[in-house]
């Protein structure tokens, strides 16, 4: 099986003296190096930097977002592309805060994502069910909707990532139990698998959603669990060292 993938979302968290965390993550794993892939995705504007302090190490560079456009009249926005240039290898898409403040759908999500495959990125797209959806019984059926419509037949020969992530546990401190992680986390394989065939196979799925130290390494051995999406803890090396170490 593949590693772990354990991703860092710095959210719009993050200035060029917070590099020094980046800085200091991949030293302690040049020292002692991880059993997990590990990647950062910093604000926009911290991407080249964080590229050029990360350069040569175990650690990976990626955006939080980006346009289904190459380029264009679009002001404000950040290309694939563009990513690419700066020296990302990965993009987050569809995040859950993308989906709920900036209204995105899984059509326009998809669209991301084959525009950031297009690129040469790794796409890590988001799913996952508000706290209402999940008290109504509906968590299954909205995640399962959001793969199919938010994944497209033709990225079965790409790499790529899915990210279940429960909205209602983003930053809130709760986490779903592990039973529900793993069903969710099935329930996602059987939908990839029928939009991508054998690739689902091998496409991680990571979960997202108050991950820390103290619940990483229950949750990274739940079954289907490929890894984690990490907000917070993220931002500091010695936690996101804490969450990269419990794999």
């Amino acid at each position: 099986m593949a590693a772990p993938f354990i991703v860092g979302n710095w959210k719009m968290h993050g200035l060029g003296a917070d590099l020094g965390e980046a800085e200091a993550l991949a030293k302690d794993l040049a020292a002692r190096p991880a059993s997990a892939r590990v990647a950062l995705c910093p604000p926009a504007p911290l991407i080249w930097r964080m590229a050029q302090v990360l350069k040569g190490s175990a650690v990976e560079v990626g955006g939080q977002s980006c346009s289904a456009k190459p380029a264009g009249a679009f002001t404000g926005d950040i290309s694939a592309v563009m990513l690419a240039d700066a020296g990302a290898s990965l993009v987050i898409l569809g995040h859950s805060e993308r989906r709920t403040g900036h209204g995105e759908t899984d059509a326009q999500v998809q669209a991301k994502a084959l525009a950031a495959l297009a690129a040469g990125l790794e796409p890590i797209v988001c799913i996952g069910e508000t706290l209402d959806q999940r008290q109504a019984g509906d968590a299954v059926k909205v995640v399962r909707a959001q793969i199919t419509g938010s994944v497209a037949p033709r990225m079965a020969d790409k790499p790529f990532a899915v990210a279940y992530e429960p909205i209602w546990a983003i930053g809130t401190g709760l986490t779903p139990t592990l039973e529900q992680i793993e069903e969710i986390h099935h329930a996602v394989a059987v939908a990839l698998k029928a939009v991508v065939g054998d690739a689902a196979a091998r496409t991680p799925i990571l979960y997202g959603g108050s991950v820390k130290p103290s619940n990483a390494a229950e949750i990274l051995k739940t079954p289907g669990v490929g890894g984690a999406l990490v907000g917070g803890a993220s931002l500091k090396a010695a936690d996101f060292l804490g969450i990269i170490r419990a794999v």
